[in-house]
């Protein structure tokens, strides 16, 4: 009896209790978040923190003791909670400086919490049982006014040594870890959180002598060709570029029960020059990161979005390069421009236009705005104008309807889904890439009615994935398997298709080399003749560098990720303990890849970074 009663007065001391309930927390937070979890993990990373945070309340705290616990239970809830949706969301850990991009969160909260499964809210099921108790309860009223005075000193004071010690200890020896998923683990979510935020960026810019194009191209591997192949071969058309929304490579070709899923885009590979082996760049900016290292052929920030840190420089960009040759450039966007700061954006690229929400209207609204129907529909007709104008034109078109969390409307609905993927994310995904193939098809249609088809260099590549594995439950893991005959993993994710057109003057054919969106600009300017010569770009004309290519990748993958011909190399704690992964084309046996390789990936990376913090900025008029 006494140590039954000495257990229960124990286990009610506020700072045993909520130390019980956060350590249940982060065991939640770690099962969504991380894989192949040690059981005693969480408990030596995760709760030396809490106490930390307990002891000052302890030390501090007297009549507001029990509102200090609470207040301390919420804001940590809140950073594991956060934790969760972010992982699930973007496949990384959360840190403060997501707080830059709450405005775009806000904007996409539709497509955040779609994939919250009901069990992540238990993790709010203490705070509002207990705010319900403290108002309704005697007993725990009485709780509440027994333990409303200071904690004894000495207890506060050793606790909160021995947990600094403790998260110093878990801190220090990870600081260089490439991996932030793998710091976070060995940290401790809470740990890594409060890392992040006293963490000096402290990196130095490379010496502004040494960013050149012969060193990117010495580090690229690239090998410059006397005589290039397609040179000039688009001279004088248009260009126009066609961004996919979420558009990956698997879906070319791909049939459901016999039902072919995008007969747009498979016609459209069989009549170009089509890369199956191409990848994403992006980052957090996603669609607007896209814009950018296509236009600019630089790579992303460390960390958000390109639109937001690079959005006043001076930018070399495509439309400034086609411009020299008497090009008139235009955007067109359905969403506000406001999203993702890409009025500064499209000022920086130098896009002679941009046409926004204001100018599309919200006619057949899905998600942010006008269906890609309504897109394309007003687009041909301003490209109509341009084209009369008797200039040729630049025109980016960024496709938005098939947009996480793909629900689209059933009116929007062109193919009846097998019933094993009704209901389905995977399904859902599908049927919005259907659409959308549907709707380019519309636009292609009436590209050729107005006589445009056959005077442009057509691009049209995929923006970002629409996929992430951390998103898939285990009912759409099977139907991705089903569809690839294989495990669904990192390197089909990122794995999107580029196709370029030329009607009469580039023949159709299936191109084979590795390439990513930073080398559509390079390989622009071969075929339309306009010069590169002046300005600097990390990309790699994808026509005439078959041989080799090193691609480094950001954020969705970890820092120091990088793609060379046969391989997705993803490094540990460094690049010792780093992993190989077969790209789609290749196999396990075949994967390799090198230390040097992964310095040159992470001093191309530093090149792009103080290239671009160097540049002056741009006037605001």
């Amino acid at each position: 009896m006494f140590a039954s009663n000495r257990f229960r007065l124990t286990i009610t001391r506020p700072f045993i209790f909520f130390s019980v309930i956060m350590l249940l927390k982060s065991y939640l937070a770690w099962m969504v978040i991380f894989d192949d979890i040690i059981p005693w993990r969480p408990l030596i990373t995760e709760i030396p923190f809490i106490w930390l945070v307990f002891s000052l309340i302890e030390w501090f705290a007297s009549k507001r003791k029990m509102a200090a616990y609470m207040t301390v239970n919420l804001l940590l809830t809140a950073i594991f909670f956060a934790a969760i949706m972010y992982y699930k969301y973007y496949g990384v850990i959360v840190t403060y400086h997501a707080l830059e991009q709450v405005n775009q969160v806000t904007a996409v909260s539709n497509s955040v919490f779609s994939l919250m499964d009901p069990y992540f809210l238990l993790i709010f099921t203490d705070i509002i049982v207990l705010f319900v108790l403290f108002w309704r309860s005697d007993r725990i009223k009485t709780w509440k006014q027994k333990h409303s005075k200071k904690g004894r000193r000495s207890f506060a004071s050793t606790m909160f040594v021995i947990s600094l010690v403790i998260c110093l200890f878990q801190i220090l020896p990870n600081r260089a870890s490439m991996n932030e998923t793998v710091k976070a683990q060995e940290m401790g979510i809470l740990n890594y959180e409060a890392y992040t935020i006293f963490q000096k960026d402290d990196t130095e810019l490379a010496d502004a002598k040494s960013i050149n194009q012969d060193e990117v191209n010495k580090l690229k591997g690239i090998t410059p060709v006397s005589t290039p192949a397609y040179q000039g071969v688009a001279q004088g058309k248009n260009v126009i570029i066609i961004q996919m929304e979420s558009f990956q490579q698997f879906l070319i070709n791909l049939k459901l029960d016999g039902q072919e899923v995008t007969p747009v885009m498979n016609k459209l590979a069989n009549e170009s020059l089509y890369f199956p082996n191409f990848f994403q760049n992006v980052g957090q900016g996603n669609t607007s990161d896209a814009e950018f290292v296509v236009n600019t052929s630089f790579y992303i920030p460390p960390r958000g979005a390109a639109a937001q840190h690079y959005a006043d420089k001076q930018l070399p960009s495509l439309p400034k390069m086609l411009k020299k040759d008497g090009y008139q450039s235009a955007t067109f966007h359905t969403n506000v421009v406001e999203f993702w700061n890409r009025g500064e954006m499209y000022k920086a690229l130098g896009f002679d236009q941009y046409y926004d929400k204001a100018f599309f209207g919200e006619p057949d609204k899905i998600f942010f705005g006008s269906s890609d129907e309504v897109l394309y529909t007003k687009t041909a007709e301003q490209l109509k104008k341009m084209s009369d104008s008797g200039n040729p034109f630049y025109a980016q078109v960024i496709s938005m309807t098939a947009h996480h969390p793909f629900t689209i409307p059933e009116s929007k609905h062109k193919m009846t889904l097998p019933e094993r993927y009704e209901g389905t994310f995977v399904g859902d995904y599908i049927r919005s890439q259907n659409y959308a193939d549907y709707a380019l098809g519309q636009f292609i249609e009436q590209l050729k009615k107005d006589g445009i088809w056959d005077n442009s260099l057509v691009i049209v590549y995929g923006d970002h994935l629409g996929l992430p594995i951390y998103s898939l439950d285990n009912k759409d893991k099977e139907l991705m398997k089903e569809i690839y005959g294989r495990d669904y993993v990192s390197a089909d994710m990122i794995n999107i298709p580029l196709m370029i057109h030329g009607e009469g003057y580039i023949e159709p054919e299936v191109m084979e080399p590795i390439g990513g969106q930073v080398d559509i600009l390079p390989t622009i300017s071969n075929l339309t003749g306009v010069s590169l010569d002046d300005q600097l770009h990390f990309g790699q004309d994808l026509l005439n560098q078959k041989d080799y290519n090193l691609l480094p990748e950001r954020y969705y993958l970890p820092s120091g990720t990088f793609i060379n011909n046969t391989t997705l190399f993803m490094p540990g704690n460094t690049f010792e303990d780093g992993t190989l992964h077969p790209l789609p084309h290749t196999s396990q046996e075949a994967t390799k890849a090198s230390r040097d390789e992964f310095d040159r990936a992470l001093k191309l990376l530093h090149l792009s970074d103080s290239y671009l913090r160097r540049l002056p900025e741009h006037s605001s008029k």
